[in-house]
């Protein structure tokens, strides 16, 4: 008969798995052999846990499908949680394989043991203990249900011996379901007079409108209403979008900013924009979500409808009136392409230094037109909602609600894995690169061919940049790198080198044309400031501050960086 292990593999080969992350360990062992013997599901080996569910999470956005991942007893599967975190909270579904020290020993502090139960619960949908071989099959067929239907993470705890009994059991397949969430007539109704009822509508969007780029068009023209994304939502809602006028949150720019407080009545379609100082506070509110524990969770609404972006939008629009003045809109996309100008402005060369936001221009032109970026916690991001231009075909993931550092690359090695020949950019920050440095070690052992642009300003560039605002003088933020560019050529890499803008153009064109993996080292500026789009009286105080202390602790020169690095968008 077969083993628990195996008819685990062929469970997942059955329902549609091709790979599984992680690291072997003894505990794992029945588990790992499994898949050696079955030929049917790869084994990606990296080198870190973390990394593991990481590129499960990559791999989940970038496919919609149910993504697994593993690790062995005690701090095997104890690596995995920082990337489980992100992909509980970018609500994609991830199984974990969590291995568990010997049946026998549980409770008696045995080596490396822990409660995995205990501390997988806040990352996961659904945790459980696979405690004998005949409950394997019905607790799998649960945990990969409850991944794919609650969008989340499922963790499987199972003891290494348990594993590797016999058991008599067939394969199952487990795939999706689908279905069409519709609002009940009341509430498009009440929607309906909220919106026709005012002459100001401004559009939030989200990841929620993801396949509903159509719809989310007409529903703007019928209302004349702007339309803000949230960072997840770039993807979905910026592109060919004639009432676009950016982004807002803590990474966005003023245009979104000023369209959401111009607002008497705002749309909230799929959106889960975590700043509520970021929301009107005058404005009426109608908010559009599949979950509705989801409705007034950031700000207070007025009428709440629960469903799909794309069915709802198809229910109200015959509700709603036509004929509206334009002066709204007219105004907020004036507003925006001033905007936008001036952000593009800033992404010129320099004889000096090299700005981030040329560097992100250049990447943005030269990349495939179905390219996955994947930016870093941190600047990188600041720089990848600004620059990077969606097209409906390019894809932007990354760890935007968990905030992890380091998951440019660990995230790039799902997404490469799940479909090698597409283009992966990897945005990754100094810091985060650094943080898990080794992995570009994988991308050698697999063949992953990934592009790896290193935003290099020796420094925790975001860190420091909050900091200022806050009346900081920088501490424990400077970073101390080598030649990324060099690490990576003695790890089989092809990697370049930029210290001049002068040499970015033609480095940029290299590095996308070499065949297989490559590292862009780009030395960038250091004091480049990402203002938010409203700078409040606090923030002002803060620089201040920051000014003042600066100068008190000896280290004056760094305004005089700061001030002749942004004396673009200062003055």
């Amino acid at each position: 008969m077969p083993t628990v292990a195996r008819t685990m593999v062929d469970t997942l080969h059955a329902s549609g798995i091709q790979r599984v992350y992680g690291i072997p360990g003894d505990s794992l062992n029945g588990f790992t052999d499994a898949l050696r013997a079955s030929g049917t599901i790869d084994w990606v080996q990296v080198r870190h846990e973390e990394t593991a569910a990481f590129a499960a999470s990559a791999e989940s956005q970038l496919t919609g499908e149910l993504a697994v991942c593993a690790g062995s007893c005690g701090p095997g599967n104890l690596h995995l949680i920082n990337g489980l975190y992100d992909a509980q909270r970018s609500r994609t579904p991830v199984l974990a394989i969590a291995a568990h020290i010997p049946s026998e020993e549980i409770g008696s502090g045995y080596f490396q043991e822990t409660h995995p139960q205990e501390l997988f619960r806040e990352c996961s949908v659904y945790v459980e203990h696979v405690s004998q071989a005949d409950q394997m099959p019905r607790l799998m067929r649960v945990a990969m249900r409850e991944a794919i239907e609650k969008q989340g993470v499922a963790v499987l705890v199972i003891p290494g011996d348990v594993a590797l009994q016999e058991i008599s059991a067939e394969p199952e397949t487990i795939r999706p379901t689908t279905s069409v969430v519709t609002p009940a007539e009341g509430d498009l109704e009440a929607a309906a007079e909220a919106l026709n009822g005012c002459e100001r509508v401004t559009i939030l969007a989200g990841a929620g409108a993801a396949g509903a780029h159509d719809a989310l068009l007409q529903i703007a023209e019928r209302l004349q209403a702007p339309i803000v994304h949230a960072l997840r939502g770039k993807e979905h809602v910026a592109y060919d979008n004639p009432y676009d006028v950016g982004m807002t949150g803590l990474l966005g720019f003023s245009s979104g900013y000023h369209a959401m407080e111009a607002a008497e009545t705002l749309l909230v379609l799929g959106s889960d924009l975590p700043y509520q100082q970021f929301y009107p506070q005058d404005a009426s509110v109608v908010q559009v979500d599949l979950r509705g524990s989801q409705l007034g969770r950031r700000t207070s609404v007025d009428v709440g409808l629960v469903g799909g972006v794309r069915e709802t939008i198809d229910a109200l629009l015959p509700r709603l009136a036509a004929d509206r003045s334009s002066k709204h809109l007219d105004t907020m996309t004036k507003h925006y392409r001033r905007t936008r100008k001036d952000l593009d402005s800033l992404a010129s060369p320099s004889k000096r230094t090299i700005h981030p936001q040329y560097l992100a221009r250049l990447v943005d032109q030269a990349a495939a037109e179905d390219a996955v970026f994947i930016p870093d916690v941190g600047s990188p991001v600041v720089w990848a909602s600004r620059y990077l231009s969606m097209n409906g075909r390019r894809r932007l993931i990354g760890s935007f609600s968990h905030g992890s550092m380091a998951n440019a690359l660990t995230q790039s090695v799902g997404a490469a894995a799940a479909d090698p020949s597409r283009q992966v950019v990897a945005l990754a920050g100094d810091g985060g690169l650094t943080m898990m440095l080794g992995e570009l070690l994988t991308l050698t052992q697999a063949q992953l061919p990934v592009k790896t642009v290193v935003f290099n300003n020796s420094s925790l560039n975001f860190v420091e940049v909050e900091m200022k605002a806050a009346g900081f003088v920088n501490f424990g933020t400077g970073l101390t790198n080598p030649s990324f560019a060099d690490i990576a050529e003695s790890m089989g890499i092809r990697g370049i080198r930029v210290e001049s803008s002068a040499e970015l153009p033609d480095a940029v064109e290299e590095f996308f044309a070499h065949d297989g993996p490559a590292v862009l080292d780009v030395v960038t500026e250091r004091q480049e400031l990402s203002m938010p789009p409203a700078v409040t009286a606090e923030q002002a105080k803060g620089f201040t501050l920051y000014a003042i202390r600066t100068v008190l602790s000896g280290r004056g020169d760094e305004l005089v960086d700061l001030a002749r690095t942004n004396w673009r968008q200062l003055f």
